[in-house]
């Protein structure tokens, strides 16, 4: 199960791409109430999407963003029935993607 939710919708040949992922984003900073040892940091590094295997948004992410982030955006150029591919990779060396079509 993909732990990215994504819709996308055009108007005309803008889109907008909206993301939710599920992802807890360990700041490292934080401390387990039982034991007092830190939480290590875990945390989603980089979010690429694509639009036709062509780089249409990257976003280089860290520690301060917030637990299963949510992110929008538009970009030009794609159109009804087109495939858009997110894809993570946290600071751990886990991944996930997921392709949409556009609605």
């Amino acid at each position: 199960m993909s732990t990215i939710k994504v819709r996308a919708k055009a108007k005309g040949d803008d889109v907008e791409v909206k993301t939710l992922v599920k992802h807890e984003m360990e700041t490292g900073q934080r401390k387990n109430s039982k034991t007092g040892e830190t939480i290590p940091a875990h945390f989603i590094e980089e979010v690429v999407f694509e639009h036709n295997d062509q780089a249409v948004m990257t976003a280089y992410w860290g520690p301060a963003v917030s637990k299963n982030p949510y992110m929008s955006f538009r970009f030009t150029g794609g159109a009804k029935g087109d495939m858009i591919k997110v894809s993570w990779r946290d600071n751990k060396g886990e991944t996930d993607s997921v392709e949409a079509e556009i609605g």
